[in-house]
């Protein structure tokens, strides 16, 4: 809705959209719980919406009659315009654009956009960049200021442009995937709504002949790769249920299959991104054992990591190794990364141990627990520390 309404009336400052929004979805909260949902839910929204942005005007045209004027807006004229599917989709995708703008630094972009088109708390991008809150709440301050000394405003970018921003766009867009796909700062581990929407956005990228690059197209394999196994992800109750536990029977297949043509559409070109590497990793997750799987896979993490290092590449990394040197090897693999603020860095460990000293692998998976945001999680590594003791 931000992005619909930034687009059509062209509002200088997105905070003004952003708070119309909100009163749309207060004035809902309140209208439905006493007349119940409407037949069409979507288009009621877009209509108080609309109402609402037009009364903003007419306020505003009250005291400042020049700044309506200089908005290209006609008070007298009914606001109005229809709503549907694509004017969404292409709203949003023009918005993300749209805030990543040069104006602001690469994190900072991609905080905005997570913030106002994904819908994210300051704590939800905080544990994306692994940062601290107050951190980010400074960014998205300075941010939102440079925008607004820059006129921000919706506008058709060239080629050029489009360009140069789409890199920013799909790290926004594989963070909101992530997000989706193992939810550090919400009660459920899954969260299928922000995977399919960041799979929606991705796949519109390679329906525009500009956005449709073999990086995008890896991206989406990715994520088709992933989604697969998230019906097979958690049980009944709603707990983890590791991959080697998985009922691959609940994997779909057909998205397998559209991993696997998106990835075939990605290797062109002589350049590869760490969507490449990862939707290779994917792959062979999702492809019948082979009996140098985990070879394949070590090797794709060897790549990713002189690409692009992270903390959790790392961790991955020694994961691979373990499966092919062994975990008496990986555990000292694993202890000279020393990521000790990590709670995954101590689940590893945990689980590096768990063969050869139990209580070492109780010790780091109680400091996981400690360190872990995810109750989910927590309850998981809470089971394995039972089944540990019962086994002393």
């Amino acid at each position: 809705m931000t992005a619909v309404l930034c687009r059509h009336f062209g509002l200088q400052h997105v905070e003004i959209a952003e708070d119309i929004a909100s009163d749309t979805f207060l004035k809902a909260s309140e209208y439905w719980a006493i007349h119940g949902i409407p037949k069409n839910p979507t288009a009621w929204l877009y209509t108080v919406a609309k109402n609402k942005t037009k009364d903003y005007f007419k306020r505003l045209s009250m005291f400042e009659t020049k700044m309506a004027t200089e908005q290209g807006i006609d008070l007298q004229q009914e606001i109005d315009f229809d709503i549907d599917n694509q004017l969404i989709s292409d709203s949003q995708l023009a918005m993300i654009f749209a805030v990543c703008n040069p104006a602001n630094s690469d994190e900072a972009q991609i905080c905005l956009a997570l913030q106002i088109l994904c819908g994210f708390s300051i704590e939800e991008i905080a544990n994306a960049f692994l940062a601290k809150p107050e951190t980010i709440k400074k960014r998205l301050q300075r941010a939102r200021t440079n925008l607004r000394n820059d006129d921000f405003q919706i506008k058709f970018l060239n080629e050029t442009e489009i360009t140069q921003r789409l890199d920013t766009v799909l790290k926004t867009l594989y963070l909101l995937f992530n997000e989706g796909y193992f939810s550090k700062s919400n009660n459920q581990l899954i969260r299928k709504d922000l995977c399919a929407e960041a799979m929606r956005l991705t796949l519109l990228l390679t329906e525009h002949a500009i956005t449709d690059q073999p990086q995008v197209s890896a991206l989406l394999a990715l994520m088709c790769f992933q989604s697969s196994r998230l019906d097979a992800r958690t049980d009944d109750k709603g707990e983890v249920v590791l991959f080697d536990e998985q009922d691959k029977s609940l994997w779909d297949t057909s998205l397998i299959e559209r991993g696997n043509y998106y990835l075939i559409n990605a290797c062109t070109g002589n350049s590869i991104s760490k969507y490449h590497l990862e939707a290779g990793i994917s792959y062979w997750h999702t492809t019948p054992k082979d009996q140098n799987k985990w070879e394949h896979i070590l090797q794709l993490y060897n790549q990713l990591i002189l690409i692009e290092y992270s903390p959790v590449t790392a961790l991955n990394r020694t994961f691979a190794y373990a499966q092919v040197f062994g975990y008496q090897k990986a555990i000292y693999e694993a202890e000279k990364l020393h990521l000790v603020d990590n709670n995954y860095y101590y689940e590893l460990l945990g689980f590096l141990y768990t063969e050869t000293d139990t209580n070492k692998a109780i010790t780091h998976y109680t400091r996981a627990i400690e360190l872990s945001s995810s109750k989910t999680a927590k309850k998981t590594l809470v089971k394995k520390i039972e089944k540990l003791r019962k086994m002393q």
